[in-house]
């Protein structure tokens, strides 16, 4: 899986954002990714993870499914015990965003799971592959 995403962030840097054809099997062409910058919270090492990102008005929306593995990702937890803040690459922008993990329990979890899983129709298969239901990170833009 490293060596899958050092390709994908490699190609994401190199492209703009834009991933084709030629990157991973196509499975990310036309599909908006982001490189999510998150620290380790029990190595405190920096990590760098490509992710696909819906839109929620100015908010990108990112979901912890791990293709239906039967646990969260580990980066969930890092943003969760994060400051609430990091920063993201988009095309070839970084930004600063604040972050929120929306948990299966509250209120807007169905809304906003639902844009991610409306976006990413591979959602629907990653849902078979197991009982938990996803976190939904929602990252706002900082002024």
């Amino acid at each position: 899986m490293a060596d899958m995403n050092t390709d994908i962030i490699e190609a994401f840097r190199a492209n703009a954002g834009v991933l084709g054809a030629d990157v991973a099997g196509g499975y990310f062409d036309g599909k908006r990714l982001v490189l999510l910058h998150h620290v380790g919270r029990v190595s405190g090492k920096e990590y760098v993870t490509p992710l696909v990102a819906a839109t929620d008005g100015d908010a990108y929306v990112l979901v912890g499914s791990m293709a239906g593995a039967p646990k969260d990702p580990a980066w969930v937890a890092n943003v969760e015990d994060g400051p609430g803040e990091t920063t993201i690459e988009v095309g070839d922008q970084t930004v600063g965003v604040a972050t929120t993990v929306v948990r299966p329990t509250a209120p807007e979890w169905e809304r906003l799971y639902g844009i991610w899983a409306e976006y990413w129709p591979a959602a629907k298969e990653y849902e078979t592959q197991t009982d938990r239901k996803f976190p939904v990170i929602v990252l706002e833009p900082k002024a």
